[in-house]
Order: structure tokens, then sequence, then C-alpha cells
């Protein structure tokens, strides 16, 4: 599951040694006083991780998908399709552009229903912005054969699914363009950040400049005397969060292969409980198992195992209203909010078991048999 399990003494000496030689914390300049830039060292590892040719590295997923929407040249009066299953990021960021979120259902994977997606489609929408879910991929082959048809843009929302694959390309690598989270919680975390991976020159140009409030960063020019074309904001990250990065991402392998043993472990014991449907040629990273209850007397006593091991749930349910737009009625009016009923319907009947780094194979093979015994 998350990141922070894995930080260790190695990600001290990491932050250690930006004191210890020179103390630069901005990823720019300084020059003369710094031995590394951790940032561009970070994005770097990252292209070469995911097979991607461009990586910037920012403050967060959020503004990861706000300038990527930027980048791909959304405005008001246009629409941004997503799912009502994600997180109220997602939604907040195509806001705060001037878009207007369109929402469609989700299907038994969890993510983005293509049947609901196609009838959602009008003259106005711009992009598609699939969610890759707690681990598991969107049905992508068939988002992208449909967006080429119409010519609209795909932003992959990776946030939540770090390490996971489509067709043997990483998630986050497939569409126009695609964002990372690498807050806390995430895969791998350099405690706040965000990603943005896209393998168009223009749109990485866009969005580098972008995120450094315009900057072009002309080489043999100083800060101070850089060209700028564009209006731009600040959402840089830090040398810090370079650092850890750097060292989280060297773990990454070692986490997904620890998260498949135990997730197979749960897969295998809980055969009495319907579980979450894969898409052809999906892979998860394998951070938590879903599986669905038949009733809300199944469901309770689910969670009060859980409970009793010391385990919340992975969103589901514990975190259902932040990650369901059926709740999101500051935002949407009633109309949409019963579109998307089905959503809520098939959330109620799902339970996210958390895959914790520190919790041993016996205690996943444990806990798993206890509430495959529920009746």
């Amino acid at each position: 599951m998350p990141g922070f399990e894995l930080i260790d003494k190695k990600e001290i000496i990491a932050v250690n040694s930006i004191f210890k030689n020179g103390g630069v914390l901005f990823a720019h300049g300084f020059e003369k006083i710094r031995k590394n830039f951790h940032v561009r060292e970070f994005e770097k590892k990252v292209s070469i991780f995911f097979k991607c040719k461009h990586s910037l590295a920012v403050t967060s997923g959020t503004a990861a998908i706000k300038i990527a929407l930027k980048a791909l040249k959304v405005k008001p009066g246009d629409e941004v399709i997503t799912q009502a299953f994600n997180f109220i990021a997602t939604i907040e960021a195509i806001i705060d552009v001037g878009a207007k979120p369109v929402l469609v259902n989700v299907d038994d994977t969890l993510n983005m229903d293509i049947k609901d997606l196609k009838k959602k489609i009008t003259k106005n929408t711009k992009v598609v912005l699939p969610v890759h879910m707690l681990g598991y991929p969107c049905d992508m082959r068939n988002i992208k054969k449909l967006c080429k048809k119409k010519n609209i843009k795909i932003l992959e929302d990776n946030c939540e699914s770090i390490g996971g694959k489509y067709e043997e390309s990483f998630l986050g690598s497939i569409g126009d363009i695609g964002v990372l989270s690498l807050d806390f919680g995430k895969t791998i975390t350099t405690g706040e950040g965000g990603m943005i991976l896209t393998n168009n020159t223009k749109y990485f140009k866009y969005c580098k400049q972008y995120h450094d409030h315009g900057h072009k960063n002309v080489k043999n020019l100083s800060r101070g005397n850089d060209k700028v074309s564009i209006a731009g904001f600040n959402y840089r990250m830090t040398e810090l969060q370079g650092a850890i990065g750097k060292v989280q991402l060297k773990k990454l392998n070692l986490l997904l292969t620890d998260n498949k043993k135990k997730f197979k472990i749960i897969e295998k014991n809980l055969n009495n409980f319907k579980h979450r449907k894969m898409p052809k040629n999906g892979k998860s990273n394998f951070d938590n198992f879903i599986f669905y209850v038949r009733n809300n007397s199944q469901k309770k006593k689910v969670l009060n195992i859980l409970k009793k091991n010391n385990l919340s749930t992975k969103n589901l349910p514990d975190a259902i209203k932040w990650h369901c737009a059926f709740y999101w009625k500051h935002i949407f009016k009633k109309k949409e909010i019963n579109n998307v009923i089905k959503t809520k319907t098939i959330l109620n009947r799902a339970i996210a078991i958390p895959i914790f780094f520190k919790k041993n194979m016996s205690f996943y093979k444990k806990l798993s048999n206890e509430i495959n015994n529920i009746k």
C-alpha cells in the first residue's frame, strides 16, 4: 500500500545530503553552491521507469490535473467527461479551468463504463478523463478507440494506481497526458507532490512553463533575465521532495511484488464472495483487494472483523463521500446526481481491504479466511 511504510534511513540520508551540499531547496539555479538538481533527476528517473518521453514534477496530483487540462486547451464552455467514482480533486480541477465536468457511471470494474461514456459525448466534449481507481486500470483500448473516432483528447488520472498496467504499458503513459499523485497515502510518496507524464513535446513544454510562472528556462540565461510567453502559476516541486522521490521510486518494484503476494492470498481465500472485475489485459498494482458483499448484514460483519484487526478500509466504504459524485451536492445539480445512482449502488456493496507492506502473509491469510466464513 502506501510508500510511507517504506520510509527509512535512506530517505533521511537523501534529505540530509541537500543540507550538506549547499542547502538549496529550490529546483532551479544556484549552480555554484549546489551538487545536485534532485527534482530534475527524479523526473528523468520517472521517465525511464514509466517508459515515457517527458515527466514533470509538480506540487500535487490535483495541480497535475489542472496543468494538464490547461495544456490540452480546455476552456470555459468545454466539457470534460470523467467517472462518478473518483476523488473530488479531479472534479475541482475541471471546474478550476472553467470547464463543465460531465459524469459517467462505473461498471463492475469500478471504472469508467464505456457504454455510458458513449452516451455522454457531445459536440462540446474536449477531454475524456478516465480515472484508474484503487489499483485497477480503465478499459483504455476502447476509450482510445472511441476518442480517436471523435477527435477527443485523453487525460489519464493515475493518482491511485501507480505501478498498474494496461496491455504492458504503465498507467499514466497511455493517453495524451497522464498524471500521478505522490501524497502521503499513495503507492510512493514525496509527502505532497504530483507528476505529469506525456510523450507529446508540445504539451510538455506548455506544462513546464505554466507550472513555473511561464518561465521558458532558456539556456545560458539567468532566472532574472529568462523569457516568458504565457501566464503561469507556481506549482513547482521542492528539492526536498525530489530527493525523497528518487529513493521511493527505487522501492516501487519491491512494494508491487509484496502487494501481489498478499493480494493473491486474499483472492484465493475469499471464494465465497464476488470479486472486482479486472479489464482484459489489465494488471493491478495490488495495493488493495475489493470484493462485494450481498447485504448490509454481511457488510457490518466484515467491517467488524477489519476493525478487530486494527484495519480500516481503503475508501470503500470509509471515505466514500469523498470518492463518489452522488454525494457532491455542492457541485452537481439533482438531475446529474440522480444519473449516477447506479455507481452509488455498486459502491455500497464494495469493500476494499488495504494491503500493507508491514502486515505479513499470515495476517492476510487469517483475515481473509475469517471473512470468507461469514454467512
